[in-house]
Formats: C-alpha cells, sequence, structure tokens
C-alpha cells in the first residue's frame, strides 16, 4: 500500500473516531441544554441525534442515487485545452461515449492534437484556439456552427478545461504573473463561455467550467491560483442563476491536488519558477523574507508536486456524469480525503477554528 493510501486511511479513521466522540458526547450535551432553554421535551435529544445522522448517512456515506441520462446521439461538445492532461483524456474518453468532439488545442501542431487528429473520425474535430484571442475564439465558434448538422437545435456543451497554475507568496509574484493567470483561468473562461452561450442555450445544454479547490479554499503561496478560481466560482454560481430558465445546467469541478496529472508542473519548473521570483523581487523583500525561508517554501512546492495523484479517472468521471445525467451536480469534488476534509473544514468551521487546525 503507498504511503498516500496509508495518510487517507488515517485520516478517514480519525474523523470517524471524531464523529464519533462528538455524536456520543459532545452533541447529546449541546442538545440537551438547547431544548431545556426553550422548553421542548427531553426526547427531542434523542430524535436529533438519529435524524442528524440518517442526514450525515444520506450525504456522504450513500453512494450517488441514478438520476437519469440523456441520449449521447448527435451531440456535440466543445472543450478547451485538449493538448494534454485532463482535455487530451476527456476528449478520447467522451468520443468512446458517441459524443461528436470539437477539441480545442493551444498549439494544433502540438503532440496532443496531433495524436487526436491522426484518430481520423468524422466525430473528432481539432481546433486552433487560444482561448485569451477574442478573434481565434470567435473563429471557433463560426466553425463549429458550419460543422454542427443541425446548427438551429445548438451544442450540447463547453467544458472549459485550459488552465494555468503558479505559486508564489504575494510579495514574490509579480502584478503581471498574476494578470497572466487570471487572464488563462477567468477571463478566458467568461470568454469562451459568452462566445458559446447561444448555441448552448438553443440546445438547452450544459456548461461545465473546470475549476479547483482553490476556488473555495485559500493556501499560502497560491494566492494568483485562488484568485482566479474564486473568480470561476462566482462566474459559475452567477451564469447558474442565470440560465435555469433556459434549462441550461452550469457545473464546476474542484479538482484537487492534480499537478502531475495535468503537466501543469513539475519539480524542474518549480525550480525555474523559484528562480525567477527570487531574481525579481525587491531587494527590501530579499532582507525581510531571507533565502532560507523562501527554500523551504519552494521545497514545500515540490512536496506538492511529489504528492499529487496521476489519476484522471475521478476528474473524468464528474466531467461525465455533468454531461450526461439528467439531473447533474452544480459542483464536483474530485480529491482524495485529506483535500476534501481540509476544503469543507476552510469553507464551514469558522474561520479563527479552521486557521488553528492548519496552523495557518
Amino acid at each position: 500500500m503507498s504511503k498516500l493510501s496509508y495518510v487517507q486511511m488515517a485520516l478517514m479513521l480519525l474523523f470517524s473516531f471524531l464523529l464519533t466522540l462528538g455524536l456520543g458526547l459532545w452533541l447529546p450535551e449541546i442538545l440537551s441544554a438547547f431544548v431545556k432553554l426553550f422548553g421542548f421535551q427531553e426526547d427531542t435529544v434523542t430524535h436529533s441525534i438519529v435524524l442528524m445522522y440518517l442526514v450525515f448517512v444520506l450525504c456522504l456515506a450513500m453512494p450517488s442515487l441514478p438520476r437519469g441520462s440523456v441520449k449521447v446521439k448527435d451531440k456535440a461538445i466543445l472543450i478547451t485545452g485538449c493538448d494534454k492532461g485532463i482535455g487530451f483524456a476527456l476528449a478520447k474518453h467522451l468520443h468512446t461515449k458517441g459524443f461528436t468532439i470539437f477539441a480545442g488545442c493551444l498549439l494544433k501542431n502540438g503532440e496532443g492534437a496531433q495524436t487526436l487528429e491522426k484518430m481520423k473520425c468524422e466525430r473528432m474535430t481539432v481546433l486552433q484556439m487560444n482561448i485569451c484571442k477574442d478573434e481565434e475564439v470567435q473563429d471557433a465558434v463560426d466553425f463549429v456552427k458550419s460543422q454542427l448538422k443541425e446548427p438551429e437545435q445548438g451544442l450540447w456543451a463547453v467544458v472549459n478545461n485550459a488552465g494555468i497554475s503558479t505559486f508564489g507568496e504575494v510579495e514574490f509574484t509579480s502584478l503581471e504573473h498574476f494578470k497572466e493567470v487570471a487572464d488563462v483561468n477567468l477571463w478566458g473562461t467568461i470568454r469562451v463561455t459568452k462566445a458559446f452561450l447561444p448555441l448552448i442555450r438553443r440546445a438547452k445544454g450544459r456548461v461545465v467550467n473546470v475549476g479547483s479547490m482553490f476556488g473555495r479554499m485559500g493556501l499560502a503561496s497560491h494566492s494568483a491560483d485562488c484568485i482566479s478560481n474564486y473568480g470561476m466560482e462566482a462566474f459559475s454560481d452567477c451564469l447558474r442563476y442565470e440560465q435555469r430558465r433556459w434549462g441550461v445546467k452550469v457545473s464546476i469541478i474542484e479538482l484537487g491536488n492534480y499537478i502531475a496529472a495535468t503537466g501543469i508542473f513539475n519539480r524542474d519548473h518549480v525550480e525555474s519558477i523559484a528562480d525567477r521570483m527570487w531574481k525579481e523581487a525587491a531587494e527590501i523583500v530579499h532582507e525581510d523574507y531571507g533565502k532560507a525561508y523562501f527554500d523551504r517554501q519552494t521545497m514545500i512546492m515540490k512536496s506538492f508536486c511529489s504528492s499529487s495523484s496521476k489519476d484522471l479517472s475521478l476528474i473524468i468521471v464528474d466531467i461525465t456524469d455533468a454531461l450526461t445525467s439528467r439531473y447533474p451536480y452544480s459542483r464536483y469534488e474530485p480529491m482524495n480525503a485529506y483535500w476534501w476534509i481540509r476544503l469543507h473544514i476552510s469553507a464551514h468551521l469558522p474561520t479563527p477554528i479552521a486557521d488553528w487546525l492548519y496552523k495557518l
């Protein structure tokens, strides 16, 4: 068994132990004080505990219930960022499911694009698509319209998968780098969605935005990622509210640590970014932080890369569900146990408690 599996097992056991203590010791005391304060009957405590445990089981312990599925035949999907990683794997997977795929690639002559083109199937088309350029996105819209068998019925889905990542504390991250990350992850997602939304609306289709756990949880040295992903969460929520009347479903995929699987980072890349950040930082920042501290943070990022999951299967399953389920979830959380627990602690517990637990 891998080291990561032992960590996951230990976390789940600890979570179960704390839950048992909470239900058996602390919760009855809290509920007893509550019912006495408001004059309810004593047996309300027992009923409340049973009800709360039932809700917990239904929400977490039970597998997903069947929610129906849509017909795949004649449905077309545009996916961005198909050069490698998630987009490349997703394009091939959804093609095997019977979808017509428009695979947007940053480099149409790149290895990923050429591999997809070699499939030589009429249901797989590769597009040159830099999501940061208005003209390339509009060209993609025009091309997709021309290739749809029935353009008046629209395009079934857009999967906004293209994205970049970085690291570095705020004082080591240049304003240009903040803008670069946001331009791809946030503004690129908005640009593509707005361009294709009329087609999606006609089909009563889907918008699936591939984001990150950093859209709901801050983390030191990840401010640029967090900013763009928090923005993507807000955009997805607002779009979901607006498009409900049209029958369009909007989902966001909150990825855990899949740095290695996506190919965005490796240890050598981390080293090169760290060298550049140190050189570009102001002298006063050098003096106050010190090289030893900076090197420790770089090592933490290298460790983050090393502990990353290389298995894309959870992501592919969740995105497929968002595209094919009759009633898709608004949020999917493909991540290991550690990050799932940390995400929900950070998102739902009072901030001082969450900060204390993770020594922030």
